[in-house]
């Protein structure tokens, strides 16, 4: 038999102190065990949170979209209420006129391809 040095620090050794359990906190289990706890938070985490946050998202940018929308189709009749009043000759009524029958027609446009509610 040799008698070669035992080191406390190598965990094969014979003289590895042990855990409670005679052995049971040996090996990589604690690494393996957390990487299974975090693999298993970010599944949840992403299957409940993001479709969450991705709607939250569409919201905000649906509603943020509206109201620039909004916002630049008030600006561009204004625009243009303003432009045919300095082209057109007749007064200050006929482009009021003119715009007023061209979104008179979007409006009938979009009003004959809605669907209609079934009872």
């Amino acid at each position: 038999m040799t008698d070669a040095p035992v080191s406390v620090d190598d965990p094969t050794s014979p003289a590895a102190p042990r855990g409670v359990g005679g052995g049971v906190l040996e090996g990589d289990w604690p690494v393996r065990a957390a990487d299974t706890v975090e693999r298993v938070v970010d599944t949840v985490r992403s299957k409940t949170t993001g479709p969450a946050i991705v709607a939250s998202r569409a919201v905000v940018y649906g509603f943020v979209g509206a109201v620039l929308g909004i916002i630049a189709v008030t600006l561009l009749i204004a625009a243009l209420i303003r432009v045919l009043d300095v082209y057109l000759p007749r007064g200050v009524w006929l482009p009021y006129v003119i715009l007023g029958a061209v979104l008179g027609l979007v409006g009938a446009l979009l009003w004959r391809k809605r669907r209609q509610r079934t009872s």
